[in-house]
């Protein structure tokens, strides 16, 4: 990082689960960090994206933002395109005019499910959702505004402290009494928002554009995801209904089958992320520390 302009970070989804996580760790590594929420920066408004990436001067953009309500993606697309493909294309053009680089975050959704074992970067994406159009919509649109300086970062179920979905809450929900479902016929891998921030700020530093996909270490139900998490709060009497996706009737498909694992990230020699049981210990510990020692920096599950 040879200049100021290099050394500084411009974070867009600064309020929400990743988001938290990059600004903390970003800091955390030296960067001088410049963090925008949701509600202080519409990514769709492009007046306000060239400006303020031409005031910030940022050499990196981490891009948080995005419509993550599979659902609701699925009724009002018009609402998920304009956060998920239009908002990280000007967000690109911006960053072009600048001379920055963006890292934009995706998802697993952008594959159909289908395919036994792990998806890599040479499985051509099949999205099935509105959600899923629209997120990889976002990543060609990236990669046609930036060219070599995009680097796209595909992940899955993310999930940490402090947030408001289920699997951030699943311990709040269980001590409240709530019936509990666990889907058993979905699989992909849970990723601890600390350690996907922490291997985002390595890609920084590395300087290799690209796609990633990053993840924590092996695959999972969602409802092994929850039995564990509320063993580990110390609720393994509560139970939880095993259902299918099917049985939910919700509007937006999911894919059967996302887990991923980054051909990238081996060539240049990346550690792989911890296993996502020993992320979710580490979250759950955190979760039931009392509140006055918390370090709520990190996101929260996403529930897709």
């Amino acid at each position: 990082m040879a200049s100021d302009s290099t050394n500084k970070v411009l974070i867009t989804g600064g309020g929400g689960l990743l988001g938290r996580s990059a600004a903390a760790r970003f800091s955390q590594s030296g960067w001088h960090v410049v963090s925008f929420s949701k509600a202080d920066l519409d990514i769709s408004n492009e007046a306000a994206v060239l400006e303020l990436i031409d005031r910030i001067e940022p050499g990196f953009v981490i891009n948080c933002a995005a419509a993550t309500d599979v659902d609701r993606c699925e009724r009002e697309p018009a609402w998920a395109y304009e956060a998920n493909e239009l908002g990280p294309c000007l967000l690109a053009r911006a960053c072009r005019n600048q001379g920055a680089s963006l890292v934009h975050i995706s998802t697993d959704y952008v594959f159909d499910g289908e395919k036994d074992g792990f998806y890599t970067q040479d499985d051509k994406p099949n999205p099935q959702s509105v959600y899923a159009k629209s997120k990889l919509a976002g990543e060609l649109a990236v990669i046609a505004e930036l060219g070599e300086r995009a680097y796209i970062v595909r992940s899955s179920w993310i999930f940490g402290a402090g947030g408001k979905n289920f699997g951030s809450r699943i311990v709040d929900f269980a001590r409240s009494g709530a019936k509990l479902k666990g889907v058993i016929d979905q699989f992909s891998i849970p990723t601890y928002a600390p350690d996907l921030a922490a291997r985002i700020v390595e890609i920084a530093h590395r300087g290799v554009s690209g796609l990633y996909q990053v993840t924590n270490t092996g695959a999972a139900t969602w409802m092994g995801f929850a039995r564990m998490a509320l063993d580990l709060a110390g609720l393994g009497n509560v139970e939880i209904s095993p259902v299918t996706r099917a049985e939910l009737a919700q509007p937006a498909p999911r894919p059967h089958n996302s887990a991923m694992r980054c051909v990238l990230s081996e060539q240049l020699g990346f550690t792989p992320l911890r296993a996502w049981q020993e992320a979710l210990t580490e979250f759950i510990h955190q979760l039931c520390l009392p509140a006055s020692l918390q370090n709520t920096t990190g996101g929260t599950w996403l529930d897709h």
